[in-house]
């Protein structure tokens, strides 16, 4: 699954951290032919026969040209087999998500979108105390954007801009457009979050990214927090919040098939599961993260592998050797399986025995995690199961599962 990076933006959001860049102008001819050559290079490196996804992120994607996009798309097909059908997804800022753009991203070979959105309801904000939110039944007619949350958090588009952008994407990518959505917003309340999620299930097509807002060292909203000008939800009514988006979304009918991630009539993220399922995936561009077997170098290790982060840096990297990895290392036996432990456990299929027994054929699942220990209190107390199907969380377990995971950790190693 190859996860090409456009790390331009037009501007840098309160709250990001990511590597990306604002500049001036943007030499997109000289991007893309370091885009498209690095996807070769490492396509070919891996010899990887089949693609089953690719992933354009950022940065922000949506400001490349559909031609960047189709020429990259052109780059994998060309070094490897990338079916007809298979999954392509491009993030997209509402601010550069036009109908034209987007019926050019889908005459390129754009199949799926992911749209970052922040929604709220229009009714007054009620006082902190107030009581979460009942499970809802129904899914409630669209209520307003909120621009204040927005220019908060620094993003480019306003709410209309917002809503034309999702409304646009659902005529053209019906049944695979995704919102991302951030809760735990510095003087957000329950019922503020309340109406939100109405507002989102409104507007919304059949897939729902969650993600609680994490304060970055270096971010400009991380700044106002800690020093005092913006409050902080407490650790408490970020966990209602989730609580009651996570009871909300499955009453109208999505399955919660990953931590942060909401789907229904199947309409689940190929790319997400591969990641999850820990399978191999290849970062292209600045800063790119990946996860192969370089098996045309005659290695039969998997590798982590980080692209340089600077974009001109990268660019000459790739120009001088056909790519720009900075850092790469072999992964350990043991450092494969915690990653599989880690990624795996986060869905609610978790861990299968299948997946396991490829990545540990002589170490399974009962030898690992069955004897005494602290992955059977954790199922003695709710929060896990272990059976034939494999290792996963409950219900209860998932919400929590960043507490587990050092316990299970530890275990695990000790084996």
């Amino acid at each position: 699954a190859p996860c090409p990076q456009w790390p331009y933006c037009r501007k840098r959001c309160s709250y990001c951290s990511f590597n990306k860049y604002v500049v001036p102008a943007v030499d997109e001819a000289a991007v893309r032919a370091c885009l498209v050559r690095e996807a070769r290079t490492l396509l070919r490196l891996s010899q990887v026969h089949s693609v089953t996804s690719v992933f354009f992120g950022g940065g922000t994607p949506s400001l490349a040209t559909p031609r960047t996009i189709a020429a990259v798309l052109e780059a994998v097909a060309g070094a490897a087999h990338l079916p007809d059908g298979a999954e392509v997804t491009l993030e997209a800022n509402p601010g550069s998500a036009g109908t034209p753009r987007l019926a050019g991203f889908r005459a390129a070979g754009v199949n799926r979108l992911s749209i970052g959105v922040q929604v709220r309801g229009a009714a007054p904000r009620p006082v902190p105390c107030s009581p979460p939110m009942p499970p809802a039944a129904t899914v409630l007619p669209p209520q307003s954007l909120d621009d204040a949350e927005l220019q908060l958090l620094g993003r480019e588009h306003t709410a209309a801009e917002a809503r034309a952008a999702v409304e646009a994407a659902r005529r053209l990518f019906p049944g695979r457009t995704s919102l991302d959505l951030l809760f735990g917003l510095p003087g957000q309340s329950r019922g503020a979050w309340a109406r939100g999620l109405e507002a989102a299930l409104g507007l919304c097509d059949d897939h729902i990214s969650l993600y609680q807002l994490t304060l970055e060292r270096g971010t400009a909203l991380a700044a106002k927090v800690w020093g005092g000008a913006l409050p902080t939800p407490s650790q408490d009514l970020l966990a209602d919040m989730y609580q009651a988006a996570r009871t909300t979304l499955v009453a109208a009918g999505f399955r919660h098939y990953e931590v942060s991630n909401f789907a229904r009539k199947g309409a689940l993220s190929t790319h997400n599961l591969s990641y999850w399922r820990a399978e191999q995936y290849i970062g292209v561009g600045p800063g790119a993260h990946g996860r192969f077997v370089p098996r045309g170098e005659g290695s039969r290790s998997r590798e982590a592998r980080i692209q340089t982060l600077e974009p001109d840096a990268w660019m000459r990297e790739v120009q001088s050797q056909g790519h720009g990895t900075r850092r790469r290392a072999v992964l350990s036996p043991l450092e494969q399986l915690e990653e599989v432990l880690a990624l795996g456990l986060r869905t609610d299929e978790g861990v299968t025995q299948e997946r396991w027994g490829h990545f540990s054929p002589h170490l399974s699942l009962e030898a690992a995690f069955g004897a005494p220990g602290e992955a059977a209190e954790l199922q003695r107390q709710g929060w896990l199961v272990l059976d034939s199907r494999g290792l996963r969380c409950t219900w209860e377990g998932l919400a929590v599962l960043d507490s587990l995971l050092p316990d299970l950790l530890c275990q695990l190693q000790r084996r």
